[in-house]
């Protein structure tokens, strides 16, 4: 048997209410292409379907369908809140291939901006100087 998972993370909405509108579809869509096994779990943060398949082509039409296509575009954060992966997720057995989370962002930092070393301040002399008058008597 062939595990697949697709896990959903909160997002705008949560994933739960997502779940709630296109679950019954995605099982509809899976039993009628082979699916033999399959499991919806909650997680903190999202939901996640397990789907068994007999064969990998089973798979791979069930993903093809408009519906299937249509549920995952739907998801309530499709950028960083969806993965599809092989393998069951969650703390069941190993995955058939270790999961690499998805980088977020460019990866980019702020360069810190080196101190400045403090400028040294001369202080004002509080007393004009005296000049010295020289007197000329003519």
């Amino acid at each position: 048997m062939k595990w697949w998972s697709i896990e959903v993370r909160d997002g705008v909405l949560p994933a739960q209410r997502w779940k709630d509108g296109y679950g019954e579809s995605l099982l509809e869509a899976a039993i009628t292409h082979g699916a033999k096994r399959w499991e919806w779990t909650v997680l903190p943060g999202g939901v996640l379907l397990e789907l068994g398949f007999r064969e990998v082509d089973d798979w791979q039409r069930f993903r093809d369908l408009p519906v299937v296509t249509a549920a995952l575009d739907a998801t309530p954060d499709p950028v960083n809140g969806l993965f599809v992966y092989p393998g069951r997720g969650g703390s069941s057995t190993k995955p058939s291939r270790p999961r690499k989370p998805r980088p977020m962002g460019a990866g980019a930092a702020a360069v810190p901006i080196p101190a400045q070393p403090p400028v040294p301040v001369r202080l004002a002399d509080t007393e004009p100087p005296v000049e010295i008058l020289r007197v000329f008597a003519a």
